[in-house]
């Protein structure tokens, strides 16, 4: 119960990780406030968790909205935990189509919101005397291939306002990482190209299993794993711990796909047919 008496806010509550995280962070002993544009999946949820979660709609383009659901949770007694989480996967454009309305859309979306996240969560945070953020980036900001520009642009912002986040928020006991996760298997992907129902089911399986074979570790990635290494970094276990991330990847950045796929030659194997 490392979080017993702890209050925490997760953007983007509702589904994916956010919701696995808030399910996580309960199981802890925390009370969680989630905030989701997600009405019905971020009260259902709310409803169903014994009074542990409460639910705000809250839209992290809209600095008020981030605001009030930081406010709101530290007026039941205080703030603990922030986990910066809420996105999409915002413009998928190249750079030399993208308009500049796009552009600044995603960047509110992933890196803007979690900027305002710590400003109104630190003071709080300072009040009580001390706390954890965590943000979430993405494998994008390690390595290109892995989204579209501008998510990637911003996800690699993410990782270094964290650092910043970290060096301005030592002096007052506030420790600031993120995590970078791989293929997860969320709604994001198929949410980005507009597909529902059946149709997102059947495109979401398919992206398990081509992750499954992405990476060294032969499965697909999980909310939960996420939400593992999240619990971790906002609690006391990692109190020496600050301004680094985590990737929960299954692997996927290790190195190009012949350093951990037998199958695949290596540049030394194929001069071993020279000898």
């Amino acid at each position: 119960m490392r979080f017993s008496g702890k209050r925490a806010v997760v953007t983007g509550g509702a589904s994916g990780i956010g919701r696995a995280t808030a399910l996580r962070l309960v199981e802890e002993g925390a009370e969680v406030w989630i905030g989701d544009v997600d009405v019905a999946a971020g009260q259902e949820l709310a409803d169903t968790s014994n009074g542990r979660i409460k639910f705000r709609r809250t839209d992290v383009c809209e600095a008020s909205d981030i605001e009030a659901l930081i406010t709101e949770a530290a007026a039941a007694g205080g703030l603990d935990v922030l986990f910066n989480n809420a996105g999409a996967g915002g413009a998928r454009a190249k750079i030399f189509e993208i308009t500049p309305e796009e552009w600044d859309y995603t960047q509110n979306l992933l890196l803007r919101s979690v900027a305002l996240g710590i400003r109104y969560a630190a003071p709080l945070m300072r009040a009580r005397g001390g706390g954890a953020i965590v943000n979430t980036s993405s494998i994008s900001a390690l390595q290109t291939g892995a989204a579209p520009t501008a998510y990637s642009v911003a996800k690699a912002g993410v990782l270094h306002l964290t650092k910043m986040a970290a060096a301005d928020l030592a002096q007052h006991k506030v420790r600031v990482n993120a995590v970078v996760p791989g293929f997860i298997t969320t709604n994001i992907f198929t949410s980005a190209i507009g597909l529902e129902g059946e149709g997102r089911d059947k495109a979401n399986a398919a992206i398990g299993a081509m992750a499954a074979n992405a990476q060294p570790v032969q499965r697909a990635g999980r909310p939960e794993d996420v939400a593992a290494a999240v619990a971790y970094l906002a609690s006391d276990d990692a109190g020496f711990v600050t301004g680094t991330h985590i990737v929960v990847d299954g692997g996927m950045t290790v190195g190009p796909r012949h350093s951990w796929d037998p199958s695949m030659p290596s540049l030394f194997a194929a001069l071993e047919a020279f000898r």
